[in-house]
Formats: C-alpha cells, sequence, structure tokens
C-alpha cells in the first residue's frame, strides 16, 4: 500500500495481521513472566524482594517512552516506528534470553519495556489512517480481544516451554518473531508522515517523560501492607514532589510550544477529559484483578495452580465481549459501550466485594469484570475521533499513560485496603467494594459523553 492510494480491503486485512501480530507478541510478554518467575528466582538467586522490579523496570522503561515513540510516529511515520519498537522489542528479548545476570535481565526488560511502547499506541493509529470512523470501532476491538487470547494462552505456552527449557526460551522465542514481523511490516504498513520534524516538542517530550518517570517511581515506593507510613516517606515524597514540578514546568513549556507534545487545548475538551477520568479507572480495575487469586486462595483454601484456573472467566470474558464492543462501538456509538462496560463491571466488583463462598459466584463476578474490561477498545475509538491525523499516535500514547497510571495507582491503594487484617476477608470485601462504586460514579459520567452522530461528525471534521 503507498501513501498516495486509498487502501484496499486487501491491504487492510494484510495491515490488521501485522497489527494484531504486534501486539499479541507484546501482550504475550506479560502474560508469560508470572509462570517464569519462580524459576528466574532460582536460577539467579535472587531474593524475592528483588523480582517485583522486572515489572517495575519494563513498566517505567514502557511510560518513558510512550509521549516519544508516539509523537515520533506522527512526524516519520507508522511503518519507520513500528518497524524500530518491534526492532527494540526484538533486541530486549534477546538480552534476557541469553542472560542469567540479573542486573543484565533488568536492562533487557528495560530495553523491551522502551520497544513496547511504540507498538500499541501506533497500532491504534494505524487503524485511525486506514479505516473511515464508522468501521474503525470493530478493528480496535479486534486488538483489544488480542490481550485477552494472550492472557488465556500465555501460562499454557509459558508451562509448556518451562517443562522443555529454562526461562530464558520463553524470551528466545520474540526474536526471530520480531525479526520477521520487520520484514513482513516494511511491505505492508503505510509509511506516510503525517507531521513535519519541526513538530517534534523535545522539552515537552523530556519533561513528561520526567514526570511519568517521579511519579512511577513514587508509586512503586508505596507499601501494601504499610501504606501511609511510606506514603509519608521522604523518599516517596522527594518522588512525587519532583513529579509536581515536572507536570507545572511541562503546562510552562507546552503554553509555549507551537506544536506541543500534550495539547492543553485537547485536555481541556470536555470528551477527552472524561476518557482520561474512565481510562485511569479502568487501570484501577485492571489492578484489582491482581488480587482476585489471592482473594480465591483465602475464600476456598485452594492452592496457586487452582487460583489461576479459576481467573479464566475473567479473561474469557474479555476476550470474547472485545471485539463484539467493536462492533457495537460502530453501530450505536462508544458512549453506548462504556456505560454498559461500567454497569456490567461494576456488578461484578461489588458482586466480588460481597466475599462469595460458592464458586459460580466468584466464576459469574468474574466473567463480568472481564467483559467490563473490554470497552477500552472504545476509549480508543474516542481518541482517534477527537485528535486530528498528525496528532493520533499520540491521543493514543496519552490513553495509555492514563490507563498505566491507573493501574500502578490501584496496585497500590488496593492492595493497602486489601491488606487490612481481618478473619473475615474485610480487607478484600472493601477494596472490590470500593473499585464498584467508583465504577458506578464512571458510568454516571459516561452519560455525558457525546453521543453517536456528533462523535461521527467530529471524527469526519478531524480526517478532512
Amino acid at each position: 500500500m503507498t501513501p498516495n492510494n486509498k487502501p484496499t480491503e486487501a491491504s487492510r486485512r494484510s495491515v490488521m495481521t501485522v497489527l494484531i501480530t504486534g501486539v499479541l507478541m507484546g501482550a504475550l510478554d506479560i502474560s508469560i513472566v508470572g509462570p517464569a518467575l519462580p524459576s528466574i528466582e532460582r536460577t539467579l538467586w535472587m531474593d524475592p524482594l528483588f523480582l517485583s522490579w522486572i515489572f517495575s523496570v519494563y513498566v517505567l522503561a514502557s511510560l518513558a517512552g510512550i509521549p516519544l515513540m508516539s509523537r515520533l510516529s506522527d512526524v516519520f511515520g507508522r511503518r519507520n516506528i513500528y518497524v524500530t519498537a518491534v526492532g527494540i522489542f526484538g533486541l530486549g528479548s534477546l538480552v534476557v534470553s541469553l542472560t542469567d545476570n540479573y542486573v543484565i535481565l533488568l536492562i533487557g526488560r528495560g530495553i523491551q519495556g522502551f520497544g513496547v511502547s511504540g507498538i500499541l499506541p501506533v497500532a491504534s493509529a494505524v487503524i485511525g489512517d486506514i479505516y473511515p470512523p464508522e468501521k474503525r470501532g470493530r478493528m480496535l476491538g479486534l486488538i483489544g480481544a488480542v490481550f485477552g487470547v494472550a492472557f488465556i494462552i500465555g501460562p499454557v505456552l509459558a508451562g509448556t516451554v518451562l517443562h522443555f527449557f529454562r526461562w530464558n526460551a520463553l524470551f528466545f522465542i520474540n526474536v526471530p518473531i520480531s525479526f520477521i514481523l520487520i520484514l513482513v511490516s516494511l511491505r505492508t504498513l503505510p509509511s506516510k508522515a503525517i507531521a513535519t520534524a519541526d513538530d517534534i516538542d523535545i522539552r515537552g517530550i523530556i519533561t513528561l517523560t520526567a514526570g511519568l518517570i517521579f511519579i512511577t517511581l513514587g508509586i512503586s515506593n508505596l507499601k501494601p501492607d504499610h501504606f501511609f507510613h511510606s506514603l509519608t516517606d521522604p523518599i516517596t515524597l522527594i518522588w512525587f514532589t519532583s513529579a509536581v514540578l515536572s507536570i507545572t514546568l511541562l503546562v510552562a513549556i507546552e503554553r509555549q510550544e507551537p506544536f506541543p507534545v500534550v495539547k492543553l487545548e485537547f485536555l481541556f475538551n470536555k470528551q477527552v477529559r472524561l476518557v482520561g477520568l474512565m481510562a485511569f479507572g479502568l487501570g484501577l480495575f485492571q489492578a484489582s484483578f491482581v488480587f482476585v487469586p489471592q482473594l480465591i486462595i483465602f475464600l476456598f483454601r485452594v492452592d496457586e495452580s487452582t487460583a489461576g484456573f479459576m481467573l479464566i472467566p475473567v479473561i474469557t470474558g474479555s476476550a470474547i465481549a472485545a471485539p463484539l464492543a467493536g462492533q457495537i462501538t460502530d453501530w450505536k456509538g462508544s458512549r453506548v459501550v462504556i456505560l454498559a462496560g461500567l454497569i456490567i463491571a461494576a456488578t461484578g466488583l461489588l458482586l466480588t466485594g460481597t466475599l462469595p463462598h460458592e464458586k459460580w459466584l466468584i466464576y459469574l463476578a468474574g466473567a463480568l469484570i472481564g467483559i467490563g474490561f473490554s470497552m477500552r477498545s472504545s476509549l480508543n475509538y474516542i481518541m482517534l475521533s477527537e485528535a486530528d491525523r498528525r496528532d493520533r499516535a499520540s491521543a493514543q500514547g496519552l490513553l495509555t499513560i492514563f490507563i498505566s497510571l491507573g493501574q500502578l495507582t490501584g496496585a497500590s491503594m488496593i492492595g493497602a485496603i486489601a491488606a487490612a487484617p481481618s478473619r473475615t476477608g474485610g480487607g478484600f470485601g472493601m477494596a472490590f467494594t470500593l473499585c464498584g462504586i467508583i465504577a458506578i460514579g464512571l458510568a454516571v459520567a459516561a452519560l455525558f459523553l457525546k453521543g453517536q452522530a456528533a462523535e461521527l461528525k467530529t471524527a469526519r471534521e478531524n480526517d478532512a
């Protein structure tokens, strides 16, 4: 497909295959790490306290890379940055697969995280480039379904590989896939640059990245079992103060910048503010999902393997609902999907908060929560509609940042509530009930989103 040609259905299918493969690779890399941790701990003779950094470094690098990779995609073309991102991810996978050193492992995970930061935002932006507004929802839904599928097959794949090989092999799988994906992407993806090199806001990107890193480090320093004590810890206060100063400086820079990485008027857009709020909430709910296995173990006295198996309804619900949510978005608009998703998620979260002692209730609640997660594609849809062509990837990156910050905040705050000492599991109950109440509040806010007609009008104006 050439930049000046209108994409055909065949070329669109080829592009979607490339995008889905890249997103699947990145999603699998997240889902296979958990099962590999015990093996990594044994091989590297690690203190379990340091295992969390295998995730934290990945998240830090990913958040740091999102503003840069998203903006570069708008400037230098989707294909160039997508290929670069996949190449960086493959390099990080190679580093991880060849080491038995903890420090080198963290470096490799950081490289992986930086690479993956350019895959999902660019993939969503490409969909906005090649599909008209009335067809984007379905395609974004397919991308959303990939995450559900990855979290179903990831643990199975990890268990199979670990049965025959060392943990390093899990990461080496990405290397040949990345190489093949690069070759196919060079022939398939659109390459037209939307903006120009003069549009790169270097000062803004650096300041935003610094602020995100400081926020992440501050949240990472919070301890669920000593939440309020760690919140007033001098190190935590230094990180959060640095974050506030960075964001304040960012606002001052962006007011003067002709082509800001974060358009302040974009954030003043009511539709975008609502989406940012809901994206943060979605991240919060996804973080609560981390504590479901602990709740299951507490309620039913099962082992970790069985608890993991009992999460399948959550993932299956999300995988099945995501493409359906995309189709409904094209049919009825994003507001309907987001409103329904939040109500369904709230029902599942509140049901979990009652601490049901029947397994079928846990399965039902899990499926409802998973269905609620599928609303993410509609959030992507709105950001595509509200951003003009030259800012699409940056807008998608901003959405990812909101979700990531919600996940980080939720992991600490919900963990603190869940850790409340109680023989009846009251801490877990309060945590999930709080999430359910937040979901209801967000559902009320969703009523103020644009209807389908206004949404399509905005999208077509920004496409012009």
